[in-house]
């Protein structure tokens, strides 16, 4: 069995490179819930929809990429965060306008709550329309 921290990074490799759902669940309880203030994910609540629209995301930047910041392990709490910045050019189909050829940068927070070694719920914290702007789909 997998520590919280080793789940965390697992999971945060996969979800953040597209591997969508499928990839995704081992790592987290059935009914493991999503949240962030982001109006590009409004009505996206579960993690397993969130692992799916970044999937989506991949797809559209497809050479994007993360630079991990930083990590903090709170095991006590059962809680972990990832600062990271992601980047990536709209080359691929999808999104709000065809693709831009455009590149862009921006900062982001995971917040992973686990129970039971697995996550439980995940937040996103990030501004979307800093990147959305530098791509080109604002």
């Amino acid at each position: 069995m997998f520590s919280i921290k080793e789940t965390a990074n697992k999971f945060f490799a996969d979800c953040e490179s597209g591997k969508g759902w499928q990839t995704c669940k081992d790592y987290c309880s059935a009914n493991a819930t999503f949240s962030s203030h982001a109006s590009s994910l409004e009505g996206v609540e579960t993690v397993e929809a969130y692992a799916d629209w970044m999937k989506g995301v991949c797809q559209m930047l497809p050479d994007c990429s993360y630079e991990l910041k930083a990590t903090t392990v709170d095991e006590e709490a059962g809680c972990i965060s990832f600062f990271a910045v992601f980047s990536g050019t709209h080359t691929g189909e999808g999104g709000p306008v065809p693709p831009t050829g455009k590149r862009g940068e921006v900062d982001y927070v995971y917040a992973l709550e686990f129970s039971g070694g697995k996550i439980l719920h995940l937040t996103k914290i990030w501004n979307p329309h800093h990147f959305n702007q530098q791509v080109g789909w604002e």
